[in-house]
C-alpha cells in the first residue's frame, strides 16, 4: 500500500487507510452515501484530516470502497474455484456477488453525479470477476449442475437483476432465501 506519491505507508497510516475503507463501507452500505465524510473519520476513530490525506474527496473515498469491494469478490471468487466443487463454487459465488452488490448502484450513481467514471476504474477487477465467473459457470455446466443453455451474459442479467430484487426486499432473511432459491432452481438443469 502508498500513499499518493507512491510511497510505501507507514503502518499506523496503512492501519489508519484500512480502519477508513471498513468503516466507510459499513456506513455506506447500511445508510447509504449521502453520509458525510465528518461522520465517517470520527467512527473510524480518526481527525477529517487524517481521512482527506488518505482519500483527498468524498468520491475518492466512494471509489475506494468499490474498488475493495470488487477486489474481495474477486478473491473470495478465486477461493471458491480453488477449494470447493463446482457447484458449490458457482452458487456460492453467485449468492457472493449478490450479497457484496448492495449499495453498488447507489455508489456508482454518487459518482456519476460527481463525473468521476467509475467503469474504468473498477474494469480490471470487474474484468477478473467476469472471467472468474465464465469458469465457474463452465466448471458447474460440465458437472451437471447447472443448465447448459446459460451463456455469461445471461449469467451476469440475472446477477444484476438478482441484485436489484434482493435491494428491492430490503433485509427480510427469509425473503431474501425464497429468491435465492427460486434462481437457483431456474438455473439447474431440467
Amino acid at each position: 500500500m502508498s500513499d499518493t506519491q507512491g510511497r510505501p505507508l507507514r503502518a499506523d497510516a496503512a492501519r489508519n487507510r484500512a480502519r477508513l475503507l471498513d468503516v466507510a463501507t459499513e456506513v455506506f452500505t447500511t445508510r447509504g452515501v449521502g453520509v458525510p465524510t465528518e461522520e465517517i473519520a470520527r467512527a473510524a476513530g480518526v481527525g477529517v484530516g487524517t481521512l482527506f490525506r488518505h482519500f483527498p474527496t468524498k468520491e475518492a473515498l466512494l471509489e475506494a470502497v468499490m474498488v475493495r469491494r470488487l477486489e474481495a469478490i474477486a478473491a473470495r471468487t478465486a477461493q471458491l474455484a480453488a477449494e470447493a466443487e463446482p457447484a458449490e463454487a458457482f452458487f456460492g459465488c453467485f449468492r457472493l456477488v449478490v450479497d457484496q452488490s448492495e449499495g453498488k448502484n447507489e455508489f456508482a450513481r454518487a459518482l456519476a453525479a460527481a463525473g468521476v467514471d467509475a467503469h474504468a476504474s473498477l474494469r480490471e477487477s470487474s474484468t477478473e470477476i467476469q472471467a472468474r465467473l465464465a469458469e465457474l459457470l463452465a466448471r458447474a455446466q460440465q458437472f451437471g449442475a447447472v443448465r447448459a443453455d446459460l451463456g455469461l451474459p445471461e449469467l451476469i442479467a440475472l446477477l444484476v437483476g438478482t441484485s436489484a430484487t434482493m435491494e428491492h426486499l430490503g433485509p427480510d432473511p427469509v425473503a431474501r432465501e425464497r429468491i435465492f432459491e427460486v434462481v437457483f432452481d431456474g438455473l439447474r438443469p431440467r
